[in-house]
């Protein structure tokens, strides 16, 4: 090799490193939220950044086994509601294994999208909502049917069909494609 390649070869490798220091340094200046261990990144889509989070497993295999991993990768924006495996262990024995499976796809999609709001909604946002609505707000999911927010003491809840209340644990952990809210409970239509 030539000193005339060498050069040329040695630039190549120093922008490479120089490209991928400043998209790392970035991400070092991104305001992030810790979730399961990982840092959440504001530049990263919904899909991107819960597969990071160790409290997350079961709803990442969740929303692969529905065929939702493209739709939360999309543009959005939306707003979800993500229960951790804390959560889905406090549904009855077997219902995790049984929804996953290919023949309850339509079930789980039911489920899934139960969490998800149309739009990019802030704590701040939901919590204005439940004001203005004198201790209540009813929002309408992508799934279709409604959840009921609500707040106590400092802590922000939501309710759904069924009655059962989640807590939110982790508020605002912003995406490039909307907002995740972590909840204690699965939610269901």
């Amino acid at each position: 090799m030539n000193s005339r390649s060498k050069i040329a070869v040695f630039g190549m490798v120093a922008l490479s490193f120089a490209f991928s220091g400043n998209a790392a340094a970035q991400q070092m200046k991104e305001k992030t939220v810790m979730v399961g261990g990982a840092a959440m990144y504001p530049s990263k889509n919904i899909v991107e950044n819960a597969m990071n989070s160790k409290d997350h497993k079961t709803l990442v295999a969740a929303v692969k086994a529905a065929g939702l991993v493209e739709t939360l990768q999309s543009k959005g924006p939306f707003t979800v509601f993500a229960p951790t495996d804390a959560a889905f262990a406090k549904l009855p024995t077997g219902t995790v294994e049984s929804l996953v499976k290919p023949e309850n796809k339509a079930m789980l999609t039911k489920i899934l999208t139960y969490h998800v709001l149309p739009g990019s909604y802030s704590s701040k946002q939901v919590w204005a909502a439940v004001k203005a609505g004198n201790g209540k707000a009813m929002m309408k999911t992508v799934q279709g049917e409604e959840l009921t927010f609500w707040t106590k003491g400092k802590d922000l809840y939501v309710t759904d069909a069924k009655g059962n209340k989640a807590k939110v644990t982790i508020a605002d952990v912003n995406q490039s494609n909307g907002v995740i809210h972590v909840i204690d409970t699965v939610l269901m239509p």
